[in-house]
């Protein structure tokens, strides 16, 4: 199983600092950097491509999830041929089956893993929290894989969950490594959830599934997306990109969102930060209207300077007819519940799950 290995960092300090840096120093051998986040990612003029020590990876056994703590975790392989794979989540004792939610990592397309320490800790709280099964998926990053390969991952993934629903209908049902988890889920109730480009995965993967490009999903059903901070861009600044003063330890900054969607994109993409798996509500996308999603919660920081953008795709939503609900957290910034980086993170995080497992809960039962 692949694995993108990182440095270790003790939990609870200060993560990142999510500094942009372009051009300038020399790699052994291969170059000048022409693209860099600072502590995170370093691109040379060759491609060669350096992920640097950030946050820890961690076994699906750490923390919240050691043996007797009420939640089981595994990890599986996805795709062989890809790479992708999947850290799964289940209450140990639950009384009934629960409902799946199929998340993405947030990191710019570019940066993290279902294996980071914070991503483990933030989905390790949903079977109790939220009320459901989770699978994590770990998909292909740029400027290696540049997109659209992270939402083929994600389609990928829920082919892989329609297999999984299909034990026990007209096929063996025979024990296997994921018979643990298969047996705690309900399958008719799925949730697409991600934050930050996770949360784009998420909004493309349920378009692309609202037009028929898996077929048939039966027995899957998805009730829901959950969008948390969606990383999305445009050409045109919004208020909030050019006026959000943001602290050093900010996950996100203007320049920041920038290289990370030079690295996304291919280069001389048609439309620049208004192509369509960038922005979608530019000329070029589908409109809204014509996409059939299902209902959606968007869960907005104040702090963020996406904050406006994430708004008005609300806006947008509703004025196209889709169900929408909308959450905004005062006093916190980008990726707040997982970077614990602002004061207020810890409370706005258990208003979140809060959120999330009332929606969960009403879209189960319509």
């Amino acid at each position: 199983m692949r694995r993108r290995r990182m440095g270790a960092l003790h939990v609870g300090e200060p993560r990142i600092s999510f500094q942009p840096q372009v051009g300038g120093k020399n790699g052994a051998g291969h170059g000048a950097v022409v693209e860099e986040i600072h502590g995170l990612i370093r691109v040379h003029k060759d491609g060669h491509v350096e992920r640097l020590p950030a946050i820890p990876d961690v076994p699906c056994t750490w923390g919240s999830t050691a043996a007797g703590s009420g939640v089981l975790a595994r990890d599986v392989v996805v795709d062989r041929a890809t790479g992708v794979w999947a850290r799964l989540y289940a209450p140990a004792n639950a009384p009934s089956k629960v409902p799946v939610v199929v998340y993405f990592h947030g990191g710019g397309f570019c940066v993290g893993s279902a294996a980071w320490s914070c991503y483990h800790e933030f989905l390790a709280q949903l079977p109790a929290k939220a009320g459901c099964a989770v699978m994590s998926v770990d998909y292909r990053l740029a400027p290696e894989h540049r997109l659209p390969a992270a939402f083929d991952d994600g389609m990928a993934a829920v082919r892989w969950l329609r297999q999984q629903a299909g034990h026990g209908h007209g096929r063996s049902s025979a024990s296997d490594e994921v018979a643990w988890w298969r047996g705690r889920c309900r399958f008719d109730r799925v949730f697409l959830m991600g934050d930050s480009a996770g949360a784009s995965i998420a909004f493309h993967v349920a378009a692309r599934l609202g037009q028929g490009q898996l077929g048939g999903l039966t027995p899957l059903c998805v009730k829901g997306a959950i969008l948390i901070q969606p990383f999305f861009g445009g050409e045109a600044r919004t208020a909030s990109e050019k006026t959000t003063p943001q602290p050093p330890r900010s996950a996100l900054s203007l320049a920041t969102s920038d290289s990370y969607w030079r690295m996304a994109l291919s280069a001389g993409s048609a439309g620049g930060r208004d192509h369509p798996w960038c922005n979608p509500l530019s000329r070029g996308a589908p409109r809204l209207e014509t996409l059939p999603l299902p209902p959606v919660l968007v869960c907005v920081a104040e702090a963020d300077i996406l904050r406006d953008r994430n708004l008005e795709l609300c806006r947008a939503l509703r004025k196209s007819g889709k169900s929408v609900e909308q959450a905004t957290y005062g006093g916190v910034g980008h990726a707040f519940q997982v970077l614990h980086n602002y004061h207020l993170s810890q409370p706005r995080t258990q208003e979140m799950l809060a959120h999330i497992r009332a929606f969960v809960a009403a879209r189960s039962s319509s």
